[in-house]
């Protein structure tokens, strides 16, 4: 239940974004993204052995996955290669998508978790960590093609 509500979370912080995005392919790939995390639900929603699609369960197909490789491939041949962490920031819709990236880790650690106790569709797994990786090209994407990234200053606030 903890990953089926964090999966939620992370679609509604994905919808915020949107209420804030112009940029239409974005919005093309976070609408794919959503309605995938109501499939996602379903899918963790049904453990178990057997994690073949059928018209009683939903499951995360390789397709869906590689998709986003594909996007965070082409989304990262745009950027400059990063020099430093980024903080999480940026416009309102950028903003919350980092909130969201960081929601789907949460819920990638709670099905690690859940996982111990109950067999769970492994690219269901798969699906999260490429998701959470996709939400951060996108972010650095949507900020002016990373050259808008706000850079972590390490110490910066130190006293001496």
């Amino acid at each position: 239940m903890e990953a089926i509500g964090s999966v939620d979370e992370a679609n509604s912080a994905i919808g915020l974004a949107l209420a804030h995005l112009t940029d239409a392919r974005a919005s093309a790939m976070l609408g794919r993204i959503q309605n995938e995390l109501f499939d996602l639900g379903a899918d963790i929603a049904t453990p178990g052995e057997n994690f073949t699609p059928s018209e009683m369960s939903l499951r995360v197909e390789a397709s869906q996955v590689e998709r986003l490789e594909s996007e965070i491939d082409v989304m990262n041949a745009e950027l400059a290669p990063l020099t430093s962490f980024i903080l999480p920031g940026g416009d309102a819709g950028t903003a919350a998508l980092h909130l969201a990236r960081a929601i789907v880790r949460r819920a990638e650690r709670s099905l690690v978790k859940a996982a111990e106790e109950e067999p769970f569709h492994p690219l269901a797994l798969v699906y999260l960590n490429r998701l959470s990786d996709h939400l951060f090209v996108l972010c650095r994407r949507l900020n002016a093609h990373g050259s808008g990234d706000i850079l972590w200053k390490p110490g910066a606030t130190r006293a001496g």
